[in-house]
This record gives C-alpha cells, sequence and structure tokens, in this order.
C-alpha cells in the first residue's frame, strides 16, 4: 500500500527536497505541495493523504495553527512536524495540537522516511535529540505521578514505560521485547491509563521525574 503524502512549507527548495526524498521509495507518494498551513488545510481535505510533513513557521497560518485544525477532524489527521528550530516551545505547542511526531530538518534523509511510516502507522515519533530538550519543559507542565501509581504498573508495562522514554516506536519496542506490535499497543494504553497520562509524550516526563529512566542511559 503506498502512503500519501502532502507536504507542506512556505519554501519552495524544501518541498521540491522533501518531494524528491519521499517519492524515491516505493512505498511512499507526495501527492501535493502547500505554501501556508491555510493551504495545507485547504489539500488535506480535497487529496486525504495519510500524512502530512508539516513545516513549523509558515506565513498566513503556521504549522502548530494547521496541525490543530486537522487533527481536530475525524479520524484526526496524522502530522509529522519538520523545523529548523528545537526550541522546546515549538515541540510542546505541536505536540499539544496533535501532532504524531517531530523531526529536525537536518536530519538525514532516511530518518524522514523512516519518520513518515512511522507516523503514517498510527504510532508517534519523537526525535531522540527533540526528547531529550522536551524534559525539562514537560516537567513543569504534566501531572505529576506518584511512587504508588508506578507500582500499579507490571514489571512489562514499566519495561514498556522505559523503552517510551528512550523513544523507541511500537514496531521497535515489539521487535525489543519480541512481541506482537499489538501487545504493545495495549501495554502503552495500560501505562497510559495507570498513570492517568495523556500521551505518549507526558509518559516520557513521567519515566525521567520518577528515576525510572535517567538521562543519559
Amino acid at each position: 500500500m503506498t502512503i500519501r503524502v502532502l507536504v507542506a512549507d512556505d519554501q519552495a527548495l524544501m518541498r521540491t527536497g522533501f518531494r524528491m526524498i519521499l517519492d524515491a521509495q516505493d512505498d511512499l507518494e507526495v501527492v501535493g505541495e502547500a505554501i501556508d498551513g491555510a493551504d495545507a488545510v485547504r489539500q488535506f481535505e480535497r487529496l486525504e493523504p495519510e500524512v502530512v510533513v508539516m513545516d513549523v513557521r509558515m506565513p498566513t497560518m503556521d504549522g502548530i495553527e494547521a496541525t490543530r485544525r486537522l487533527t481536530q477532524r475525524e479520524p484526526p489527521a496524522r502530522v509529522l512536524i519538520l523545523t529548523t528550530f528545537d526550541l522546546d516551545e515549538y515541540v510542546y505547542e505541536a505536540l499539544r495540537a496533535g501532532a504524531s511526531g517531530f523531526l529536525l530538518k537536518d536530519r538525514p534523509p532516511e530518518e524522514l522516511v523512516a519518520a513518515v511510516r512511522v507516523v503514517a502507522s498510527g504510532d508517534a515519533l519523537l526525535a531522540p535529540s527533540v526528547t531529550r530538550r522536551l524534559i525539562e519543559e514537560f516537567a513543569k507542565r504534566a501531572p505529576k505521578v506518584s511512587r504508588d501509581d508506578l507500582a500499579e504498573l507490571t514489571d512489562r508495562e514499566r519495561e514498556v514505560l522505559v523503552l517510551i522514554a528512550r523513544g523507541l516506536s511500537n514496531a521497535e519496542i515489539a521487535k525489543a521485547l519480541f512481541v506482537a506490535e499489538t501487545t504493545v499497543k495495549t501495554h502503552v494504553g495500560h501505562v497510559l491509563t495507570k498513570l492517568g497520562l495523556r500521551d505518549r509524550a507526558q509518559a516520557v516526563v513521567v519515566a525521567y521525574e520518577s528515576g525510572v529512566v535517567q538521562p543519559g542511559e
């Protein structure tokens, strides 16, 4: 099955570059290009792509607002944020708007390709470099989790939490634990529910804050 992709960036050179990288893959096809956030929303409604590769800083409507509008749809759009800026606030706002992933533009082409596939599969992705920068920002806003809450996790759920904090996707966790990806999704759901968390991003912070994972591990 071919993954249909919409690329939104106000720089024509960037759009062309992304198109060349993605179209070179047998399973990916760029079906449209948008010059700003408003254009991305319009084209999404017309083209119905599986993934939107979205820049942050664009005129008329930025990528954060466009992501917010697209993820309010049913079913919500899957948006991969690409930016040259790795500032915490951009990442936080993008994830709060409902983005499925965040990747810096200076990463190698193969990482962009892999990120699109991860997001298309329904998984979430945070670049390891971004994850490290996120910890402090999310720690200010994430709900506090008690030791009693952590004690509710099974050994396998705790193991899954550690791997989420290290930035692994569900597919990567499944491979590491030698289990089915559907099993991992079940474990992730249990972790979020037991700890009262909204998403994987909050799970990352809780893992670091509680000492389940130490920075640099």
